[in-house]
Parts: structure tokens; C-alpha cells; sequence
């Protein structure tokens, strides 16, 4: 009746039908089971996508005349939100570097009110140390946020170490088949209601279909998450072995910066890590790329198929450059036979020492 529906229009919508775009159970169901992998976590809203995810954080908590800490290894379309939309509203950017830590309380200033983090970092993988940085927000007052995609909850529960907003692009691992493009912010007690009414005011909503196949991958991502962390070890390791290969950056060996704190607060690693080939450029690293028959190139990530992109993460660096020398490629390692792709790894290789014999390109690996 008219005050059933009156009723149901009033405050948070959450789990009462309404309006289409206030959600529905298809929707909520995705939702609560997002929410219930975060342990002391109030709610979570979800997002046509993982940029619109992190937009709408972003909006939530920031408005004209505040300046945001925003971490200089972060996804490209998050820096490029920063120096864009935010810009036009009249929100500040400062970047810092990802191994700041505690340090960071000395760019805490009086405009300061959001710091965002992403751990690992896009393409370099820097570790964060999300305690210290968490606890040096807090005594001032300062909201964080973390894009904690390549670890998902299951690897680091981010709102049980403080974090007041974690975002999950589910697109990749939640999902985990490629097919849908879907985004997550999930708030910490207390934060969800501010969340979720800038959310409706900017007309957010993902899709019921969209939902669906979200609840499906989300039915078998520990699983996906542990076949990923194999393989992806299994190659890491097999590269930082060869000469070709300058360094290796993933999360779970020495060489990659930060593997203490990851070894400290990660319950484990998921598919995506990058490596420096030992010498060449531009020429040779796509040599290299061109040459594997099992990888496709692109730049999503945590599906069946291994993909391959070359990261060029220097582009865009305030605080100087990423701890690797040489050409970088980015590979997310899919779901398919390891030594099929160790196979394919060898070959490529084998092409690029042919590219770079043939152009003359600095110290040759053999």
C-alpha cells in the first residue's frame, strides 16, 4: 500500500524494495557476501566498475578545498581521476612514495582529509605498509582508502587493519571469468551511510545480471586464488633464475620491494607480478611480447587466460623511479597448465636474445 511504499523510500533502502536503482535482492545478495569477507565491516555498495567504485569513494569523503595523499605507484586511471575530475573541483594531489610508512605523518597537513593507497602498486608492486600508514591517518583525523583488487579480502582482510574504505575493481578475481565488469567499496563501521547516499546521488548502480555473475565467481575465487598464487610462483621463480631477466617483481620473493611487510600482513599472492628484461628497449621488449604464442596482450587481469602488456612504470612518477631497471612487461598468469606457459616463456625468450643479438642492444644473456 501507499505507506508500505512511502516507508520503504525512507533513509537506507538497503534489502527494501523501492526503486530499481536503490538495488535489489540479486544485487544485495552480491553485497552482504562482499560485506561478510570483511570481518567489522558495516556495508558494501556496488559499481558498474572498478574506476566508478573508486570515484564514488573518492567523492564520498573529499570536497572542494581538501587535499588528497594519493600513492605514487597507483593504477593510471586513479592518478589521472586525480589530476582531472578531482582537479576541476578544487581537491589537491599530493603523491608519495609507496615505502613511505610511518614516514607519511609528515605529509599530513591542515587540507589533508583522505590518503589513498594501493598494495602491491600497479605494475612496479611495491608492498605498503598499510599498519603504519593507517595508524598515522587515524591520529589525524584522516579517512583511508585502498584499492585492495590483487590481494581480494581473502589474502588481506583491509578493514580489520583499520582501513575505513576498501575498493575491489571485481572485475578481476571476484568475477573471475572475463565477462563482466563489475566494482566494490566496502566500508568500515560508521562510514557506509555517507558512502552509500553519495552513491545513489551520483546515480550509481551495477547491473542485476552484472550481480549475478559476480556471485557466481565469487562461489570459486578462493580456489581460482589458489591455482593463480601456484602458477604465478611457479614462473616468477623459473624468471628470476634466467639471464635474460634483470629482476623480478612479485610480492612473495626478496627481490620485490617491500616482501617483508608482505610476508608480515599477506596471507598470500594472486596473479599479477611484472619483471625487467636484462637489456634493450622498446624494440625488444615488444619482440619479446610478440613472441608468446599462450599469453594474450591486455591490460585486464584475474581470469582463465594469461595475459602479457609491456609496463612502462615510469610514465608517471613524482617520487622518483621504480626500483627496476630494463624494459618491464606486466603478466597475469591465468588458469591454464604452468609448464605449457614456462614452455611458451622459453621461446619467447629464445626470440627476444635473437632481436636483441641482431640490433646489438648492450650485454647479450646466454
Amino acid at each position: 500500500d501507499v505507506a508500505d511504499l512511502r516507508q520503504n523510500g525512507r533513509g537506507d533502502t538497503h534489502h527494501r524494495l523501492y526503486y530499481g536503482r536503490r538495488g535489489t535482492p540479486t544485487q544485495w545478495s552480491l553485497a552482504d557476501a562482499l560485506t561478510s569477507l570483511e570481518p567489522g565491516a558495516e556495508g558494501t555498495f556496488l559499481y558498474p566498475s572498478g574506476v566508478a567504485a573508486i570515484a564514488a569513494a573518492l567523492l564520498a569523503v573529499l570536497s572542494p578545498g581538501d587535499e588528497l595523499l594519493l600513492v605514487d605507484s597507483a593504477y593510471d586511471p586513479t592518478r589521472a581521476m586525480a589530476a582531472g575530475l578531482l582537479k576541476r573541483f578544487g581537491i589537491a594531489t599530493r603523491f608519495y612514495d609507496p615505502l613511505i610508512g610511518a614516514g607519511i605523518a609528515d605529509l599530513i597537513g591542515e587540507r589533508t582529509r583522505a590518503i589513498f593507497m594501493e598494495s602491491p602498486g600497479s605494475l612496479t608492486f611495491e608492498v605498503q605498509d598499510v599498519p603504519a600508514i593507517v595508524a598515522a591517518a587515524q591520529a589525524r583525523g584522516v579517512t583511508t582508502l585502498l584499492d585492495n583488487t590483487w590481494a581480494t579480502p581473502l589474502l588481506f582482510p583491509a578493514i580489520e587493519r583499520g582501513i575505513d574504505y576498501t575498493i575491489l575493481a571485481c572485475t578481476k578475481y571476484v568475477v573471475g571469468h572475463s565477462d563482466v565488469m563489475l566494482g566494490s567499496v566496502t566500508a568500515a563501521p560508521g562510514r557506509f551511510a555517507q558512502l552509500r547516499d553519495t552513491s545513489f546521488q551520483l546515480g550509481q548502480v551495477a547491473s542485476p545480471d552484472d550481480c549475478w555473475l559476480g556471485s557466481r565467481g565469487l562461489r570459486t575465487m578462493a580456489i581460482r586464488l589458489r591455482q593463480h598464487e601456484e602458477s604465478a610462483l611457479r614462473l616468477a621463480r623459473w624468471l628470476a633464475d634466467r639471464p635474460e631477466v634483470a629482476t623480478v617483481l612479485h610480492p612473495a620473493l626478496p627481490s620485490c620491494p617491500g616482501h617483508e611487510i608482505f610476508v608480515r600482513d599477506f596471507a598470500g599472492s594472486s596473479g599479477l607480478f611484472s619483471f625487467a628484461l636484462a637489456s634493450g628497449g622498446e624494440a625488444e621488449r615488444a619482440a619479446f611480447i610478440d613472441a608468446l604464442e599462450l599469453f594474450g596482450i591486455g591490460y585486464s587481469w584475474g581470469g582463465y587466460e594469461s595475459l602479457a602488456i609491456p609496463a612502462d612504470a615510469g610514465r608517471h612518477r613524482s617520487s622518483g623511479a621504480p626500483a627496476a631497471a630494463g624494459p618491464m612487461v606486466r603478466f597475469q598468469i591465468g588458469l591454464e597448465d604452468p609448464e605449457d606457459l614456462l614452455a611458451d616463456l622459453d621461446q619467447a625468450l629464445a626470440a627476444w636474445r635473437g632481436h636483441v643479438s641482431d640490433r646489438g642492444c648492450g650485454r647479450q644473456a646466454t
